[in-house]
């Protein structure tokens, strides 16, 4: 049961990753233009339009390799973590809050979005636990 629980967490952030990333590269002008237009990162925005759906598709990437997986979990949880920090720093502290998501997820108010993160978040830590878990049972 920990197998597959683990295996349906780490397809749903797979799919989760690849899919954000293709949707601002599909969309990538207005995805550069809404960076450049958010106060914290505004200096960076060049930069993160390729290195965040870049290091999307790698994540996503690494759960395709069993060996790989427990790296991709963690670098899920820290990107996740880094965004949802994000999202409620604009909140509290910015006078304009562009919407830099694209697809489905920019249906999304910003305050959705931190919920929708948080349990990814979760999903994430669960997923962690439990092939730490399995792998310990596993050479034990």
């Amino acid at each position: 049961m920990k197998h597959i629980i683990t295996e349906i967490i780490c397809s749903l952030l797979a799919m989760l990753f690849v899919y954000a990333s293709v949707s601002k590269l599909l969309d990538y002008n207005v995805f550069k233009m809404q960076l450049s237009r958010s106060p914290f990162i505004t200096h960076f925005s060049a930069i993160i339009a390729w290195l965040l759906p870049t290091t999307e598709i790698i994540t996503g990437a690494l759960f395709v390799v069993p060996k790989w997986r427990l790296i991709a979990l963690y670098a899920s949880l820290f990107l996740l973590t880094l965004f949802t920090a994000y999202l409620i720093a604009m909140l509290n502290f910015s006078y304009y809050i562009p919407c830099s998501c694209g697809g489905v997820l920019s249906s999304l108010s910003w305050k959705e979005h931190v919920i929708f993160n948080t349990v990814f978040m979760l999903l994430c830590i669960i997923a962690i636990f439990l092939y730490l878990k399995m792998n310990k049972e596993v050479t034990t």
